[in-house]
This record gives C-alpha cells, structure tokens and sequence, in this order.
C-alpha cells in the first residue's frame, strides 16, 4: 500500500459484523486510504460516560482517551497514530440498559466531521439493518420497522433479520458493487422520506434522521430499520453510486 494514501482509523462498535461490512464495501468500491478498522467492544452509551458524562468532549482528545483505556499493545499503537479521518460506526440500541436520548443527541450533534473530531453513524437498531433486505431491490423496505419487543432481547430481531434476508446468508447478500448500490441507495432514500417524506438529494444530516427515529420510538414504540454507517461511500465519492464511476 502506498505509503502516501490518507491514514483513515473507523471505530466500530462489533468484533465481527461491522469489520466484516466495512471491509467488504471499501474493497467493492475501490476506495484508496489505508483503513484501520478497530472494534471498540462498548456500546456508544458507554462512550458517552466516559467522553462526556460530567465532562467537557472539547477537552477530551478521542485517539488519546481510547489509548489511555486500551490494554492491547498492538491497539495502543493504532491510537498512537495521526489519522486524516475518524470514522465512528455504532448501533442505536434503545433497549440498552444505559439508553438515554439526551446521550445520544449529545453524541451525534458532536460527532459531525470525519477530519475533526470524527464522524458518528448510527445504525438502527443495529448493523444488522443493512441485512435486512428479502431481496435486491426489496420493494417493501421503506415499510421495515423494529418494535422494541423485538429489542428485549436483542436476540429477536437478529433471528428476524437471518430469516427474512435473501438467502438467508449474509456472505452472498450485496455481494457485488451494482447490489450494494442499491442497498445504499434504499437506504439514503429511506433516510430522506423518514426525515422529509420525500427523496431528495445528497444525505440527511445524522442528528435529523436521529429526531425522525426518536419521534418514531416515542409515538409507535418501534424504530425503522436503516443502515447510516454505508453513506460513507456517497460521502467519499457520490460519483461512486453511478454505474462504471471510479474512486
């Protein structure tokens, strides 16, 4: 790899799933960088707790406080490093003992810019959201919601998402650039008509998309189903969504 290309650190949230899609969709689409994608093994509640739960996040620098609570070597020197990019990929999970919309808002209005502070995306209810899909297009996906009955245990919604997936394997789902286009695409129109009831263009911001689903979980006790943390690839390079386009 080309020692030139832009360090870019993407901390998720899983020890598999998440790595396993990131890697997946960066490697589809070509996109240059040299990756470091780092399971942080906690919900983002609990990143709340420890960055701003009586504390100023202004004063807290991410990368430092992640090697500070760090006991792996080869991760302490992953957080040593200066990166051109953060990316933050975790799942909303109401049901989570530690659940908190103030929290939650605190960390998206926060978390706004990948060359900064980094760039939060929240999946909800979880990764698995970008799964969820009978098949490629799935005409019926703008009406997939969650109620929270199947959060509690979270075990539910995960058994749903494995029965009504397209083959029911995750490994041959999206498994080309065309279908993980339209997955993505699904799900930046969904954002839109969540947010606006109509599809626009570009992105929804995260914190309008966040409100949609608190109003959504407040007035019907459920969530819809949608995957954020693929918008990076428009973000990167909205060309990249057009057929034959390059990074």
């Amino acid at each position: 790899m080309d020692s030139k290309q832009p360090k870019i650190l993407v901390l998720v949230e899983g020890a598999r799933r998440e790595k396993e899609l990131l890697a997946h969709l960066l490697e589809i689409y070509g996109i240059p960088g040299k990756f470091e994608i780092v399971s942080y093994c906690l919900s983002i509640y609990e990143l709340y707790d420890l960055m701003f739960r009586d504390k100023n996040p202004d004063e807290i620098n991410l990368l430092m406080h992640l090697r500070s609570r760090e006991a792996n070597p080869i991760k302490k020197l992953i957080f040593n490093e200066n990166y051109a990019e953060i990316l933050l990929i975790f799942d909303f999970d109401p049901h989570y003992r530690k659940y908190s919309d103030k929290a939650i808002r605190e960390m998206v209005n926060y978390f706004t810019e990948s060359t900064d502070m980094g760039k939060l995306y929240i999946n909800y209810p979880m990764i698995e959201a970008f799964y969820h899909m009978r098949s490629i297009p799935d005409t019926e996906y703008n009406t997939y919601v969650v109620p929270m009955s199947e959060l509690h245990p979270k075990n539910l919604y995960k058994q749903r998402v494995n029965n009504e997936n397209r083959n029911r394997d995750y490994s041959k789902f999206a498994i080309d650039r065309h279908e993980c286009t339209v997955v993505i695409q699904q799900n930046i129109d969904k954002a839109w008509i969540l947010t606006r009831g109509i599809v626009e263009s570009h992105i929804p911001e995260g914190s309008d998309i966040l409100e949609a689903q608190l109003k959504k979980l407040c007035c019907e006790d459920a969530i819809a189903v949608l995957c954020t943390c693929a918008f990076y690839i428009y973000e990167y390079n909205p060309r990249l969504l057009e057929k034959g386009a390059t990074p």
